[in-house]
């Protein structure tokens, strides 16, 4: 640390579809969901994370809640820089007499285009970000849950986020194989929505789907300890009349399942293009499961049966990401070689 550290602030960030993590000084000082709640007529910020969510969903005409990132990416420029610029206010909450010059690391999906990679970094900079550095997902994963990325032995990580699930292995601090795909927790969510309104005719809303997934989401149609039915309330779509219907977790599992499906497909595809040498070493180690999604009950034990490798829940799967961008923006120097 030098004389003038003090004018600089670094700063990881996870810019996830769901939700945002932010790691000042090894801490995890801001995690809350990526969405802003904007006043339709003058343009300003009027709430953002766990406040403009609990506003998603309920908004009058004045009020518009936008999630600025979809599958992985920056879908509203605006919106995203304005969400940025206030979480990073929630930081320094003390008035100070200057603000110091932001150092950020900003992970991004490993299946990012220019234009997209372009669009969060033009975003970082906007929102006060002097040097930004940029991190691909599954790289920050697999630091955060503590593998030795420069190791040349292969290890393979499956971050299942809000928008996108990564699947990758990597070896000598680089990635081998990869694969992106835009089905993941909002994927999960709209299928859950959708269900719903085909099989019990009740509309529910993307909050109550997501409390769904969560109270009773499942992987498999058989848990050895299964959680209870979940009520859910809303509207018959035919008569508009409350109804109360008790959704059980094989319901999910079996609503879910074509979904699961197609990321076991991606999985299976990135074990076909990996070298045998990194193979021998994916079967040994086993497959690591990082992101919201691995929070999913039964899917490393489903994952495990179709693939016939071992899979491990990262510690706290949330986190892995935002843990492993933290690491990566101390160790700037080690670990550049993997910036972009």
């Amino acid at each position: 640390m030098g004389i003038f550290s003090f004018l600089t602030q670094e700063i990881a960030i996870d810019l996830g579809t769901a939700n945002t993590i932010i790691i000042h000084n090894d801490k995890i000082v801001v995690d809350e969901p990526s969405i802003v709640a904007i006043d339709k007529s003058s343009g300003k910020l009027i709430a953002i994370g766990e406040k403009a969510r609990q506003m998603h969903g309920k908004t009058h005409d004045n009020i518009r809640t936008i999630r600025p990132l979809r599958d992985g990416v920056i879908a509203d420029f605006d919106a995203a820089e304005q969400m940025i610029r206030g979480m990073i206010k929630m930081l320094n909450e003390k008035p100070r007499l200057f603000n110091p010059a932001l150092k950020m690391v900003v992970c991004i999906p490993s299946g990012s285009t220019e234009v997209e990679i372009r669009a969060v970094r033009d975003s970082s900079e906007h929102a006060g970000g002097r040097e930004v550095y940029m991190i691909y997902e599954p790289m920050a994963a697999a630091i955060g849950i503590g593998i030795d990325v420069e190791a040349p032995e292969g290890s393979m990580v499956v971050d299942i986020g809000g928008g996108t699930s990564e699947i990758a292995v990597i070896a000598l601090g680089g990635i081998v194989c990869n694969k992106s795909i835009r089905i993941a927790g909002d994927g999960f969510t709209s299928d859950i929505q959708a269900y719903m309104r085909h099989q019990h005719n009740i509309k529910i809303g993307e909050r109550t789907a997501e409390d769904i997934k969560i109270n009773v989401g499942s992987a498999l149609a058989d848990l050895e300890n299964p959680p209870a039915d979940y009520v859910v309330r809303g509207p018959n779509l035919m008569t508009a009349m409350p109804i109360e219907i008790p959704v059980s977790y094989q319901e999910i599992a079996h609503c879910l399942d074509k979904s699961i499906s197609k990321v076991e497909g991606a999985i299976l595809n990135v074990l076909e293009q990996t070298p045998p040498e990194l193979y021998a070493d994916v079967v040994s180690h086993g497959i690591y499961l990082t992101g919201g999604g691995a929070l999913l009950r039964g899917l490393d034990k489903r994952l495990t049966e179709k693939i016939n490798i071992p899979f491990h829940i990262a510690e706290v799967p949330l986190h892995a990401v935002a843990r492993g961008t933290g690491i990566a923006l101390k160790n700037i120097g080690k670990f550049s070689f993997l910036m972009r």
